[in-house]
């Protein structure tokens, strides 16, 4: 018998940020949905929510009702009266031939809104799109008088099924309270696994209640090499401070760390059900495993434990006791994480201790085990075992492909310069999630390409047929967080980006990407109502080494019109008290520091810009010049291009451009680019050079572009004053070994940027 849940609701305020004109659009991009609807047509005229409107739902549907009318109530303060006749209906209906769980249709007329969707998590999805065509009050709990929504059809699906985000709270712990805020912003965004990391060398967060010392020892850490870094970080960003509640004073010494109780996980599991979002533990074996083995040192096969050239020691898979604790371990796990997927990890494991052991080698003869991955991959094989044993599914990073896996296990691709992975995954059976770090290490430093990298980044890869192109079952963020010590820096760091997963993920329409943008705008209201410590949109004219030939007029703008631009030329920092910044003339040599600030007071990023005077310089006269850039290879890392070592390349070749040869992309190495670039007027070029990791551009002997340091693929710029012609040209690019991103763009006199031709490029013969 269907259940009736009727409410009465008081009427809100109408929504300030609305400026739609529902009679006039057929499609309606203008509606500020994140991600946007599979489709959405436009009605005519509103839906008013007043006293007289109830909420009808049958009970398979009772709580996202209830979560509906939770919202409504946050806008109004009054509690829903129970009415079953009314002409203004919000009526939620089960449809049988809905067959995917998370599809859902809302149709808005002026005298009814009906949600239909053959599963509550459809139902749910349908309840936060509402959530974003109701007015910000419903984040803040401000009350207000009325409320109206547009009428649409909409008519709506995920495009893929795994939409995640992943958070590491081993490097840096964080709060219940604020996993719950996490969880609640994905809700918002239709995204519905959380991938938690949660032990690691650096800390263990899960009380384990066999092995008490995982906590009461593995939680707990002194201050180390990074958490120094953050501390010098701190100084000129407050985001970079440690969140006190997790730093205790312990027999005189201050300790980081922290961990969560089974009740408090338990908790958090309901809480994310709820709201349709699955938690995936994750226990990292059998490497990464140093907070265990410190406490539990049997684990090793040699009873050490310490840090090899790379990473720490693993545990050790030819011990019968190290399959007795991962069992329990994941048993108790298992308790309090209904999920139908853990994961294990199998990353970055030092495998040399295995090779010197003779209990290892005395298994591998046994087993018929010919080499050290094959070897982890016994562990991760008997693990899946136990594990399918018990229901549940395991997942793996792609290390594990290194030997024989099967193919039930699920892959979860990280490794961008292992760009084969997800295909020999898919080739073999196995269902894969992609996480490649460039584009989805959201640890990695934003810049002003970053969502747009996102939001076009195509999780199949090409090489795949049809069949197997199905494997692919979707993709999540990762957040690292080695340099997030605190909650607002991890809010900093995964939003807005999130926004641009969200849609690629569910809309997976990258022609719409203009639309998006424009809807992002109007979604940062909702972020500070939230109290989301959003990255602020990038400054548009930013540029880090700018030219004037006599003069320049500084013009900064923020995307966001409620925004102001102040800046500071004598070094420190812009605050709230900084001057405004208003076509800044520029007349000599100086260094300005600006930033923008909404109106609550929110500092976006610092940029800084370094204003240097330049006379054009004059083109050289090279005879026998042939297309292309000379290029040198040097083998090795090198810690950034004032490291590459002198002397004579390894090797040599000519290049058409700058890119990265894909002959060389293995290991670390570094290239030398000389040569010239014919320009074809005079003027100012800007040069935009992004790369991973280290990149440095001279154009005619002056340094233009600066983008040195170990880093992942960021964007820096400069200028340089040219006459047309023949112009020295140099780069100097390192690859530390995993992003191989290199890319040269440039414009002229301001104009649209674009990649550089192929035929300015030339060298001597």
């Amino acid at each position: 018998m269907t259940k009736i849940v009727t409410s009465k609701l008081f009427l809100f305020i109408l929504f300030l940020g609305y400026c739609t004109d529902v009679n006039a659009q057929a499609d309606h991009k203008d509606i500020d949905i994140i991600p946007y609807p599979s489709t959405l047509t436009a009605g005519d005229g509103y839906f008013l929510i007043n006293a007289q409107t109830t909420l009808v739902a049958p009970s398979r549907f009772v709580n996202e009702a209830a979560q509906l009318a939770k919202l409504v109530k946050a806008g109004t303060g009054y509690s829903l009266n129970r009415s079953t006749h009314s002409t203004n209906v919000i009526n939620f209906v089960y449809d049988s031939t809905i067959k995917n769980p998370e599809a859902y249709q809302l149709n808005v007329k002026p005298k009814s809104v009906t949600i239909t969707a053959g599963a509550p998590a459809g139902a749910f999805h349908a309840v936060e799109t509402i959530r974003q065509l109701l007015p910000i009050s419903v984040e803040t709990g401000q009350r207000n008088a009325t409320v109206r929504l547009p009428s649409v059809n909409i008519n709506d699906h995920p495009a893929y099924a795994w939409r995640g985000m992943h958070l590491d709270v081993s490097r840096h712990f964080f709060s219940i309270t604020y996993l719950k805020k996490f969880i609640d912003v994905m809700a918002l965004y239709k995204m519905n696994k959380f991938h938690l990391h949660l032990t690691d060398d650096q800390g263990w967060r899960v009380e384990i209640k066999k092995y008490p010392k995982l906590t009461e020892q593995g939680a707990w850490r002194t201050f180390n090499n990074q958490d120094t870094v953050c501390m010098k970080r701190a100084a000129e960003n407050p985001d970079f401070n440690f969140d006190n509640q997790h730093i205790i004073k312990k027999d005189g010494k201050t300790l980081y760390g922290g961990f969560y109780t089974q009740k408090q996980l338990k908790d958090l599991v309901a809480y994310a059900a709820n709201k349709h979002i699955d938690i995936i533990p994750e226990i990292d074996m059998p490497g990464h495993m140093m907070a265990a083995i410190n406490a539990y040192p049997f684990l090793t096969c040699n009873s050490q434990n310490k840090w090899g050239e790379l990473f720490s020691t693993p545990i050790c898979p030819c011990n019968e006791t190290t399959f007795d604790f991962a069992k329990d371990i994941y048993t108790e796990i298992m308790e309090i994480f209904p999920s139908k997927y853990i994961h294990i990890g199998g990353d970055e494991v030092d495998r040399r201790d295995w090779g010197k052991s003779e209990a290892c080698k005395e298994l591998m003869k046994r087993e018929g085990i010919t080499s050290l991955p094959d070897l982890q991959n016994y562990f991760i094989d008997r693990m899946e075992k136990f594990f399918n044993s018990r229901g549940r599914k395991l997942i793996g990073w792609d290390e594990v492909l290194e030997g024989k896996i099967s193919s039930t296990a699920m892959i979860m691709y990280w490794r961008s310069w292992v760009p084969d992975a997800p295909v020999k995954a898919a080739q073999n059976g196995n269902q894969v999630i992609m996480t490649p770090g460039t584009p989805l290490y959201f640890d990695s430093p934003a810049d002003k390409n970053s969502i747009y990298n996102v939001y076009h980044f195509n999780p199949v890869p090409k090489s795949l047929t049809t069949e197997q192109a199905k494997l692919i079952i979707g993709a999540q963020a990762n957040i690292w967080t080695e340099y997030i010590p605190s909650e607002k820096r991890a809010d900093y760091m995964f939003m807005p980006r999130m926004t641009a997963l969200a849609e690629m993920l569910w809309t997976n329409k990258q022609d719409d990407y203009k639309s998006y943008t424009q809807r992002l705008i109007q979604q940062y209201k909702r972020l500070e109502a939230l109290d989301i410590n959003y990255r602020q949109p990038d400054l548009e004219g930013i540029i880090d080494s700018r030219v004037f030939i006599t003069s320049d007029t500084l013009n900064i703008h923020s995307p966001l019109n409620t925004s102001v631009i102040r800046y500071t030329t004598n070094g420190s920092l812009p605050d709230q008290n900084s001057p405004l910044l208003r076509n800044y003339v520029v007349n000599q040599p100086q260094t300005i520091k600006l930033a923008a600030f909404t109106q609550s007071g929110k500092r976006g990023d610092v940029y800084t810009m370094k204003y240097s005077q330049q006379t054009p310089a004059e083109p050289q006269n090279v005879a026998g010049v042939a297309p292309g850039l000379s290029a040198g290879y040097y083998k090795g890392f090198f810690n950034g291009t004032t490291k590459i070592k002198a002397g004579p390349a390894d090797s040599t070749f000519i290049t058409p451009t700058v890119t990265v040869p894909a002959s060389i992309k293995e290991g670390s190495f570094a290239v030398r680019y000389t040569g010239y670039i014919d320009v074809p007027q005079d003027g100012i070029y800007t040069f935009y050079l992004t790369c991973d990791d280290s990149g440095v551009l001279s154009i005619a002997n002056r340094e233009t572009v600066n983008n040195d340091g170990m880093h992942s693929a960021i964007e820096k710029s400069g200028q340089v004053a040219l006459k047309k012609g023949l112009q020295p040209f140099a780069l100097d690019f390192v690859e530390g070994g995993g992003g191989y991103t290199l890319k040269l763009q440039y414009s002229i006199n301001g104009k649209e940027r674009a990649d550089v031709p192929r035929a300015w490029f030339k060298h001597s013969r």
